[in-house]
Order: structure tokens, then C-alpha cells, then sequence
């Protein structure tokens, strides 16, 4: 008598049930010896799909019933249980590739304007430089950017160069930083007034018809807040993590939370490498010892150890860090001064989590917001 088969693991439009006898019955049957014959006209299916409507249980069974009674036994008493395994619930994002010959990309983002983004993005490209790392600076804030008079190259203006028969922009130079910025194709003294979609297309201009060649790290200088041009960026590059600048001020503590929820957000999906504390103390240069908490004490440090993420560094509110920035040399480039010391502690501090993340994390890659779920301001 045949009780049962087990079909294990099986995915399959139909299965094939066939029972032959290939031996003479047993020497305790009465006819040892002779020709033995299966009889069995009950078949019990239990299969697993993935289609969950009703329409599709019920085809299934049908089919199934229809084949062994067509082609088995029409009398076949038949028992088809139908078990349906949902398929994982899609994200609304959709993944595209790494851009050949850019190892690295990290975003540099601030929940609001003035707490020294741009700054801590010039100081960490150089310190990344003078490491030996290949590095370029895509200068993002489209409304204000500022890189150029930070690297001394408001003056200067990309060259076209031919790449295999394309015509590409070769990105300015100086201090080792490759850089590329909407400040080289405005006037100093011009606004740009854009919508979103125009401030799009030209920072997908300076991502794709560039001539970047090998980069280590490439830094984003993001616009202050979350929107539009955060969505336009990584919608285009696979971004590896992201650093979130903040003073430890509660206003702007408030706004970094929002900036760290952004990338952390479903749709997003970035990594946040660290939050870097900006103006975290003042010393006076006549007492070094000595610190002043202007904008409060280690907010930056309870805002990381709340949500979970590195405290990065923190740099300190000293006028020469602004002059460097004016004079076009960032304040990195000061050799054997604290401050070098201070972007150099807080750039191994970006590389080591860097390293971490891309060796407990699969690779980034482009996001595409396929709903307006990735825009919402409540999460339903």
C-alpha cells in the first residue's frame, strides 16, 4: 500500500506522480513469484504558492486535480492542500550601481545653515589628502556654495577635456582636492534662483559629465536641511555613509536629529557614519587651557549616544579656523598647530567607521523613491 510522498522544497507548475513495480510479489503472498500490481486511488498534495487570491488557490487545485484525473486515475480520490507563502513586501526603493572608479562617497550634512559644514567638509578633504587619499569635493549647497572661496579657486573654471570621444569637465584642483562646484558657473555677486528639477540637472552634470578618474573619497557638501537637492543626490550616487555637522546648541541639535532621522529614514536608507560637533568650545589663545562652552556642553555627544551613532570629534570654536576659511587654506593645512591635530583625530575617526561600515554592510547603491511614501512627513 502506498501511504504517502514527500516532496520537499519543491517549486513547480505541475508534479509528475508515477508508480511502477519493478519486482514479483513477496514469498509470504499467495502469489510468490508472480507479477505484482499497485493499487491506490487516493492522492494527498499539499503545495505552497505564492500568489495570494483566492482565484489562484482555487486554479491551482483544478489543475492539479484535472491532470491526475486525466492522466493517473479519473476515480482518484484527490486531496489538494494549498498553502500560500506571501512574498516580501517590496521597499520603496530601488537599487541601481556604483559608479566605476569612486570608492567612497560621503555626504557632509548640517539640519541647518551657519553650524560650519562646509568648513568641516574643506578641513576633512585635505586631511583625507595629506593622508594620501585621492579625494574631490562636489559642492552640493546649489544656493550657497561656498567651496571655492574655501580652496581659493573662485576665480578659477573647470576645463573641458576629451575622455574616449566624450567631452567632460575636468574638475579645478588645489591642495589635492579635486573640487566641482555651481560657484564656478555663477557670478559671485549672481543668485541662483532654480526650482528643484533645474538644481537636479546641474549637479547630475557636474556627477556625470565629469572627469573625476580615481577617487578614494569623494565629499558631498550638501545644502543645510532636508529636501529636494538630498533627494536629487542620492537618487544619483550610491552614497556610502553620511557625517551630520551640528554645534551643540539645542536649536541646532534639533534640526541634526531631523538631518540623522533623513538618512535613516526607509526610503533613504544611508548609513550615518558619525555626528562632528562644530564650535564646541572656546579657548582664548592668552589661556589654552582653559575652555568655554558658548553654545553649551557636549549636546552633540547625548544627541549621538541617543541615536546611536559616533561621536566623531569635536572641533573648537577658534578665530583662525574662520580666517583659513576666508584666505581660501583650510585650517587643516596648519602644520603642527592643535587644530591639524583636531581634523586629523576626527578624519581617522570618518575612515575607521567608513572601513566598519563597508566591511559589516553591503554596498550602497543609488536609491529611486518609487512612491510618495519616501516624501511623507508622517510615516502611515
Amino acid at each position: 500500500m502506498l501511504n504517502s510522498l514527500n516532496f520537499k522544497n519543491l517549486k513547480a507548475r505541475y508534479i509528475k506522480i508515477k508508480a511502477e513495480n519493478h519486482i514479483n510479489a513477496p514469498y509470504w503472498h499467495h502469489a510468490a513469484g508472480l507479477p505484482s500490481w499497485i493499487f491506490a486511488d487516493e492522492v494527498i498534495i499539499d503545495i505552497t504558492i505564492s500568489n495570494p487570491t483566492l482565484q489562484a488557490k482555487k486554479r491551482t487545485e483544478v489543475d492539479i486535480m484535472k491532470v491526475i484525473h486525466d492522466n493517473v486515475y479519473e476515480k482518484a480520490k484527490i486531496t489538494v492542500n494549498v498553502k500560500v507563502e506571501a512574498a516580501a513586501k517590496p521597499k520603496n526603493e530601488i537599487k541601481g550601481s556604483p559608479i566605476p572608479g569612486i570608492q567612497n562617497i560621503v555626504a557632509v550634512a548640517s539640519g541647518k545653515g551657519g553650524v560650519g559644514k562646509s568648513t568641516v567638509t574643506a578641513n576633512l578633504a585635505v586631511t583625507l589628502s595629506k593622508m594620501g587619499f585621492k579625494v574631490g569635493i562636489l559642492d552640493a549647497d546649489i544656493y550657497g556654495p561656498s567651496i571655492p572661496i574655501m580652496f581659493d579657486v573662485v576665480n578659477e573654471r573647470p576645463l573641458a577635456v576629451n575622455v574616449d570621444g566624450v567631452s567632460k569637465m575636468k574638475p579645478v584642483e588645489n591642495y589635492g582636492v579635486k573640487v566641482l562646484s555651481i560657484g564656478f558657473f555663477t557670478k559671485p555677486d549672481q543668485a541662483v534662483i532654480w526650482r528643484g528639477p533645474m538644481a537636479a540637472k546641474a549637479l547630475n552634470q557636474m556627477i556625470f559629465d565629469a572627469n573625476w578618474g580615481e577617487l578614494d573619497f569623494m565629499l558631498i557638501d550638501l545644502p543645510p536641511g532636508t529636501g529636494d537637492i538630498h533627494l536629487s543626490i542620492m537618487q544619483s550616487l550610491p552614497i556610502t555613509g553620511a557625517v551630520v555637522v551640528s554645534t551643540p546648541q539645542a536649536v541646532a541639535l534639533a534640526d541634526a536629529k531631523k538631518g540623522v532621522s533623513m538618512f535613516m529614514s526607509e526610503s533613504i536608507n544611508v548609513p550615518v557614519l558619525g555626528i562632528i560637533e562644530n564650535m564646541a568650545y572656546f579657548t582664548p589663545e592668552e589661556l589654552p587651557e582653559n575652555k568655554y562652552y558658548i553654545f553649551g556642553k557636549e549636546g552633540a555627544k547625548n544627541l549621538a549616544e541617543d541615536l546611536q551613532v559616533p561621536l566623531l570629534g569635536e572641533v573648537p570654536l577658534v578665530q583662525s579656523i574662520r580666517e583659513a576659511g576666508d584666505y581660501g587654506r583650510p585650517a587643516a593645512l596648519q602644520t603642527a598647530s592643535v587644530l591639524e591635530g583636531v581634523f586629523e583625530t576626527i578624519t581617522r575617526n570618518v575612515v575607521q567607521e567608513t572601513v566598519n561600515r563597508n566591511e559589516m554592510l553591503p554596498p550602497t547603491e543609488a536609491i529611486k523613491i518609487t512612491t510618495m511614501a519616501g516624501c511623507s512627513a508622517v510615516k502611515k
